[in-house]
């Protein structure tokens, strides 16, 4: 009986909808939530801009080493939706090793060219002394002690790529991929499934540096700057797999738009922002945020915020973009070229984002809170 009187009631109204002419109908959709799977290796601001976001309905993370071993990512992304409430989205744990790469070519690398400044997974301790802090080093199947608790939820049974194909293939041209750390599960995914880029509606990534400069005061800002000071081609989740990052960068996209560093120069995460949105979030997300150690970029939350608000960007370019797959000092460096100078290797055009508006992003961050806790 209930039916029948829902369908009697929206009769109307789906009639309307099937009288509109096809842009007309686009037009009524230009609102629907934003279909996205975040890529990534923990959890932090861009997660939850984009689970807050009423702008955003998240599908699924999946998790990568890089900064942290795959294991621990998982955890920590599980540990994250639990505080956030959205235990619903399903957490499928990648890669653990890059393609190729390796710690121990790493160390071999380094003996060569040069210290890296930082590691991520394979980092014991910092070169110079530096005002962030260091980071626990552990193995990649170390137990996982998270210092907010372990997660009571559990990861999904499906391998990362596993779970990335299925889900373009059930939600063809309609899914945005949010892509943070190294580039390992796309490229595994790719190569198990040819289709599977040209399936995806959009990607987003952030990785690879042109040519960033200081813009900030202060000491974070400072020692930040060392990662790119004499090597501004060299990003960290390029370096990490250099060999996946140079399989995603000629794979069949239907639109690609990378976020390299140089961008984030310009922002911080600092104790005024992150107070601001943890005075805007629901009080356990605000407790979650007020946690977090200020000083670092805004590197992956200007992904987010470009997917919730495309207007903080002010400058980007058109480029075809590969990254540096030769065990030399140049390993993982980020290629570039303008249209005719590329060398058609199969390398994509992509939209890179070169510039932001830093108090627009912060707005759109704040925002973001604000609509998780309505």
């Amino acid at each position: 009986m209930i039916r029948r009187l829902v369908r009697a009631a929206l009769a109307p109204v789906m009639a309307a909808l099937a009288a509109l002419p096809a842009p007309a109908l686009a037009e009524q959709n230009r609102d629907a939530p934003i279909k996205v799977i975040i890529d990534d290796e923990g959890f932090a601001l861009m997660h939850l801009m984009l689970l807050e976001s009423d702008r955003v309905e998240v599908l699924g993370i999946t998790s990568v080493s890089g900064n942290v071993w795959a294991n621990r990512a998982t955890a920590m992304a599980l540990r994250g939706l639990e505080i956030a409430g959205h235990t619903d989205v399903p957490v499928a744990e990648g890669a653990t090793f890059p393609l190729i790469n390796s710690e121990a070519l790493t160390e071999r690398w380094e003996a060569i060219y040069g210290k890296l400044v930082w590691k991520g997974a394979w980092m014991k301790e910092w070169v110079e002394p530096t005002q962030q802090s260091t980071p626990p080093y552990l193995g990649p199947g170390d137990p996982v002690d998270l210092p907010e608790g372990n997660p009571a939820i559990t990861k999904s049974d499906e391998i990362a790529a596993n779970f990335l194909i299925r889900m373009v293939r059930e939600h063809p041209h309609q899914i945005t991929i949010v892509a943070c750390g190294p580039l390992t599960n796309l490229a595994l995914a790719q190569r198990l499934d040819p289709e599977f880029a040209s399936l995806v509606k959009e990607l987003v990534y952030m990785g690879g540096s042109l040519a960033p400069r200081q813009v900030l005061e202060g000491t974070s800002a400072q020692e930040f700057a060392r990662e790119f000071v004499n090597t501004p081609r060299r990003e960290f989740n390029a370096r990490f797999d250099p060999e996946a990052a140079s399989i995603v960068s000629r794979s069949p996209w239907a639109r690609l738009t990378v976020v390299p560093t140089d961008p984030s120069t310009a922002t911080q995460r600092s104790a005024d922002l992150l107070a601001r949105m943890a005075a805007a979030a629901k009080p356990g997300v605000g407790k979650f945020i007020a946690a977090m150690e200020p000083g670092f970029p805004l590197w992956d939350e200007i992904v987010a915020g470009y997917l919730l608000d495309p207007s903080i960007v002010t400058r980007s370019d058109l480029l075809y973009v590969d990254y540096n797959t030769q065990f030399g000092a140049g390993y993982g460096d980020m290629l570039s070229w303008h249209e005719h100078y590329q060398p058609g290797l199969g390398e994509r055009q992509a939209r890179v984002i070169e510039a932001i508006d830093p108090a627009r992003l912060e707005a759109v961050m704040v925002e973001a809170m604000a609509d998780g806790s309505d």
